[in-house]
């Protein structure tokens, strides 16, 4: 990677003000401003090209949590509960990125995924400047291997992996603004360019604020200060304690916030004891190293390694780590120098994925593509910086041929990156390109159930949530979807049954409480569902959903005090909860208020103008009030948006043979008949008005 700079009293390197192997379509040390602008413009090109399927691409996996369901970006909570709460997770400054982008285009995927295109080409640009500034050989070349890698595509394609791409480009800047300010207080003895110092720990706030594996920046900046120095002094960690300190408290809340996310699932397959991580983190550092270099086949999900910590070849991988670090740092001042800095940093950014500190995300799988998005910057300038020394040594003077080859190995990646973009383009193109790769991957088999669900395609989700219990069947999620789908089905036995398993295995699973509720409910059996709906708000209690169907469970018993408290509360958490308004509604006409229940209906179709339930609902209220036009009205709405509803068609018609409105009443009571033939009720309507249409007499 970076050549040595030439030292005052033990040469080690070249002469810094030589930059060797500035060739392959890269601009020199000492090249003008304007041709500066025209690489850095060649280079972002290739990154918006590569990742043209970015337009037909939508919100995939975890997209829907980070933005289109939460409730910090589309409310009703916000900025305050992004910075204040566990909601901030370990990106608070990526999610209020999130929060601007949809005050300005809502839930429209393209411009969340042009404005993470853009931020990778930004980092492409920055790590350019980066690499000149610490003289290494082929920077744009370097840069340009690094953004065009189709390993990037997770990271680019994935709106939720914005947390990469922005604080990568804040981690960059930083980077680059410290060792402009290293440099030039190296040169002048002064504590000169404060404001590049000022600048680097702004950038390192902003970065750990974005994304809190950018901790690593601190070991960063100590091996740019190695490498430029060409000696260690510890005073250096003087200079770079605020950015340590700001690490620790990135890290502080990393670690509260991944806590919090497993506190409900300690399920024993996936606990790890600390031999498995580190036997795992070994063998991880060889997988990331082995994709960079050799990118097939790249998996959304890869299949997760079973590490036995009782056999001792377990331990290679790691020991194979170490004795290779040990190597490069005993011959540093070599010619290995540029290689120990290479592993150092490589293995620095990924110390946060390797998985020694739990997350939830390795019950999908210990690796991701995305873990390595920092982390193959190193590497990937090595192999630039290889290909000019290559380069130069089997064709030298011959800059054409060299641009020539370089471009072509650069649009190569840029097709292979272009390709790979398009599996993650749907929920549908990921997760069947991920079960062609990975048929064990229950993951993929649960996300095309619930896609299914989606579609109003039941039994075929039922089928593919029953593949991933055939492949895992101890996953609570899976079973909780599977019993909605059930319940969906009305096979609600069946789908109590998978509640119930889904409990035993996370006893205190919300979603199965509620669903579980929610089946009960269905079978009359109210007594446990008002019980399966407390035991889920004693674990979140600011869910308005179990508040309103609690609600509806206390109807059923005739405690319509209750009921109003939980209708509330509902309220409370969601004011655009329009199912909450209308139930509200109707217990407060159980309870002799007619008027704010009006209010209630009201507010739901305020937020809902087509809730056909609502409007019949409203019709009856103003019906018994005696405002027969305004009740026509609602029950001429609710058929409008419901044609097969009987109910409001009776309505209507009682309300239209009280207006005196007979021949339309005798519509309304004909199309109940045609719904249901067999109802003498509707018959005896429909006659008693013809009746009344033939002037003659009706029995009452």
């Amino acid at each position: 990677m970076p050549i040595e700079p030439k030292q005052k009293k033990k040469a080690v390197g070249d002469d810094p003000t030589k930059v060797v192997g500035e060739i392959w379509l890269v601009p020199s040390a000492t090249s003008s401003r304007g041709r500066d602008w025209i690489f850095g413009l060649v280079l972002v090109l290739a990154v918006i090209l590569a990742y043209v399927p970015v337009w037909r691409a939508g919100f995939i996996w975890d997209d829907n949590r980070l933005v289109v369901t939460n409730p910090c970006i589309v409310g009703p909570l916000g900025l305050k509960e992004i910075w204040t709460t566990s909601a901030a997770d370990i990106c608070p400054l990526t999610l209020t990125t999130f929060w601007v982008e949809h005050a300005l285009w809502g839930v429209a995927p393209l411009g969340y995924h042009l404005v993470n295109v853009l931020l990778h080409g930004a980092c492409a640009i920055v790590l350019w400047l980066v690499l000149r500034e610490l003289r290494v050989p082929g920077a744009w070349l370097g840069a340009a291997l690094w953004a065009l890698h189709p390993i990037q595509v997770e990271s680019v394609v994935s709106i939720s992996e914005t947390k990469n791409t922005q604080s990568g480009l804040f981690l960059l800047l930083s980077i680059l603004f410290f060792v402009r300010w290293f440099k030039a207080r190296d040169l002048d003895g002064r504590t000169a360019s404060g404001w590049n110092y000022a600048l680097t720990v702004i950038f390192a706030a902003l970065a750990m604020a974005s994304k809190s594996s950018t901790v690593i920046l601190p070991v960063v900046l100590c091996l740019c200060a190695w490498w430029i120095k060409g000696r260690w002094h510890w005073r250096n960690l003087t200079r770079i304690s605020p950015i340590f300190l700001l690490s620790i408290a990135a890290s502080a809340l990393s670690l509260w916030t991944q806590k919090l996310s497993l506190a409900i699932d300690n399920q024993p397959q996936w606990v790890r004891t600390w031999p498995e991580r580190l036997a795992a983190a070994g063998d991880a550092v060889w997988f990331y190293l082995g994709k960079l270099l050799w990118p097939h086949p790249l998996i959304a999900v890869y299949p997760r390694w079973q590490i036995d910590a009782g056999w001792w070849a377990s331990y290679l991988p790691l020991l194979a780590v170490s004795v290779v670090l040990f190597i490069l740092w005993f011959n540093r001042e070599s010619w290995l120098r540029p290689w120990f800095f290479v592993f150092a940093y490589f293995l620095a950014a990924l110390l946060p994925a390797l998985g020694l500190f739990d997350n939830y995300i390795f019950r999908y799988s210990l690796v991701f593509d995305h873990f390595q998005y920092l982390a193959g910057m190193g590497p990937l300038a090595l192999v630039g910086v290889g290909m000019v020394t290559f380069a130069q040594f089997t064709i030298p003077k011959r800059a054409w041929v060299q641009s020539t080859l370089g471009m072509g190995v650069v649009l190569v990646l840029g097709i292979l990156s272009w390709h790979r973009a398009w599996a993650y383009t749907s929920e549908e193109a990921l997760w069947t390109d991920t079960l062609a790769k990975n048929p064990n991957c229950w993951a993929g088999y649960s996300n095309l159930g619930m896609l299914s669900m989606g579609k109003g395609q039941v039994d075929e989700a039922i089928a593919w949530y029953e593949k991933g219990l055939e492949v895992s069947p101890n996953l609570a999620l899976t079973r909780d979807n599977l019993g909605a789908a059930l319940l969906k089905e009305g096979r609600v036995d069946e789908a109590v049954a998978q509640f119930q398993k889904a409990l035993e295995i996370i006893p205190n699973y919300t979603d199965a409480h509620y669903n579980l509720g929610n089946a009960f409910a269905q079978k009359g059996r109210v007594d446990e569902a008002i019980d399966q709906y407390q035991k889920a708000l004693e674990l979140t209690p600011d869910d308005a959903l179990a508040h309103n169907n609690l609600g509806n469970a206390f109807v059923q018993k005739g405690q319509v005090d209750e009921a109003v408290v939980q209708f509330q509360k509902a309220l409370e958490i969601n004011p655009n909860y329009a199912e909450a308004h209308d139930n509200l509604g109707n217990s407060l006409i159980q309870k002799g208020r007619g008027d704010d229940a009006i209010v209630q209906y009201q507010e739901a179709l305020a937020i809902n103008p087509d809730y056909a339930l609502a409007h019949y609902n409203l019709g009856n209220a103003l019906l018994q009030k005696g405002r027969m036009d305004e009740a026509i009205a609602q029950f001429q709405e609710a058929v409008k948006i419901n044609p097969n509803d009987a109910g409001a068609h009776t309505n209507l018609g009682i309300a239209l043979i009280q207006s005196g409105r007979v021949d339309e009443a005798i519509v309304q009571f004909q199309a109940v008949v045609r719904l249901n033939p067999n109802d003498g009720d509707a018959q005896a309507n429909l006659s008693k008005a013809e009746e009344m249409a033939r002037g003659a007499p009706t029995s009452q």
